[in-house]
């Protein structure tokens, strides 16, 4: 299991404007601004003898409106729209109606026409990103009423722009109006896409994370009950071994050791499988094993162990027998690796005798386990346990069923039924399931 985080599709790492340091954006705006400003003023590459004109008329190149040459005031009004940029993130309400102030002032006072209304738009965008959106609409309907109706009292006509007075501004036109309003319409609506882009992505964002914290708590839990289970069982295993052979160590020595053999064997397994449990949890840029640590392949030698520990263990397997999906075969083994260990804690004294059957359908695998002991009553279902309940979980995580309880007869009965889908087979080790734990083929039995 690799620990490296999922890259979204088309992420490039490139970053976004927004994530910039704040100085950024006006420092380019500034430059634009200015640098712009100069050339129109100096008629750009056609070389007018009237230059600055409104890009409405004439194409945009030059016209024959007069301009107020750029003086201090002026690079003030064009680097101040900039410098107030910076406080776009902080106070996005304060620096949009701030900077919509010095860019008006700059018309006013009959400026060459070119890129001063950039920090204007930055500002509007910013202010609609940060979620002042009404605030931006009705703002910029007012202000512009409010421009125009200015212009319209102290305008003076288009030939004497920038001529005589502190604010010699032209008369409104109406092309000028519709293209002021065009303008500031656009970037409205570029502001609201860019504000709705930003959303997807965070809404985008939010759900990975999302997903990626149940995909965590969901392997948490995996691994705890792959836990639970290998402790549980081997460690029931080694404890009844190592009563066997405290109480036979003087009488009979040779059955002592056969109980201390047993151990280490059972003491092998829970390392062999603890290894594989937390071999999932590895360095980021490793290579986790595909496969589970333990199948119904191994069935045999989980039911010599249980043997061993003194259980009477009588196994069949029907149906048509073939590979498993990983999950469901590892489910279908842990389900009666803990049959039986919650055989070896709850069975009682005496003789017990339990009866594994595992039965393939053509829709599902049924695994039963029985046992003639005394039993207990739910067992370790209780607040705090985890036999039963996890292999309820397990059943439940492949949509099968799952069902616990005592015998008619005594005892106690497990059944599971985990469902078998078409073409549902480990991908990786179809072809050598099907060598290792088919078996004898179609039916057979386990003894």
């Amino acid at each position: 299991m690799s620990t490296s985080p999922p890259h979204p599709p088309g992420h490039t790492g490139r970053p976004r404007p927004g994530t910039w340091p704040v100085w950024v954006v006006p420092a380019l705006v500034a430059l634009i601004q200015v640098a712009g400003s100069l050339g129109a003023q100096r008629g750009g590459p056609a070389g007018g003898e009237r230059s600055g004109g409104p890009p409405w008329e004439h194409g945009g190149g030059t016209s024959e409106l007069g301009h107020t040459d750029l003086d201090a005031l002026g690079f003030a009004l064009l680097l101040g729209g900039p410098a107030l940029l910076l406080l776009r993130r902080r106070n996005p309400v304060f620096t949009v109606c701030a900077v919509a102030a010095v860019t008006a002032l700059y018309f006013l006072r009959a400026y060459t026409y070119g890129p001063a209304p950039l920090a204007l738009a930055v500002a509007m965008i910013a202010a609609i990103t940060a979620g002042h959106r009404l605030l931006t609409w009705a703002g910029t309907g007012i202000g512009l009423a409010a421009f125009f109706s200015l212009t319209a009292l102290i305008g003076v006509p288009a030939a004497e722009r920038g001529q005589d007075g502190p604010f010699p501004v032209e008369e409104p036109t109406l092309g000028g109006s519709s293209f002021v309003v065009g303008w500031a319409l656009v970037v409205l609506i570029g502001g609201e896409l860019i504000r709705m882009r930003a959303q997807r992505a965070a809404e985008t964002a939010r759900t990975r994370a999302e997903e990626e914290r149940r995909q965590a708590s969901e392997e948490r839990l995996r691994m705890a009950r792959e836990l639970h289970d290998v402790l549980a069982h081997n460690i029931s295993m080694i404890n009844v071994q190592a009563g066997v052979a405290l109480h036979l160590i003087d009488q009979n020595p040779e059955q002592a050791r056969t109980a201390l053999a047993a151990i280490k064997d059972a003491s092998k397994e829970a390392l062999t499988e603890m290894r594989g449990v937390i071999g999932a949890l590895r360095s980021e840029g490793e290579t986790a094993p595909r496969a589970p640590t333990a199948g119904l392949d191994r069935l045999d030698d989980l039911l010599d162990r249980a043997r061993s520990a003194g259980l009477a263990v009588d196994a069949e397997i029907t149906g048509d027998r073939r590979p498993l999906h990983a999950n469901t075969d590892l489910a279908a083994f842990r389900i009666v690796q803990e049959a039986l260990t919650n055989v070896t804690r709850h069975a009682g004294p005496g003789p017990v005798t339990a009866r594994v059957r595992i039965a393939y359908g053509e829709h599902e695998i049924v695994v039963r386990v029985e046992d003639d002991g005394r039993g207990a009553p739910l067992l370790d279902d209780r607040p705090g346990g985890s036999g039963l309940r996890g292999m309820r979980e397990r059943a439940a995580a492949l949509g099968g069923t799952f069902d616990a309880g005592p015998r008619p007869g005594g005892g106690f009965r497990v059944r599971a039924g985990l469902p078998l889908r078409e073409g549902d087979v480990d991908e990786d080790g179809a072809d050598d399931g099907a060598d290792d734990g088919a078996g004898g083929g179609p039916g057979g039995s386990v003894r």
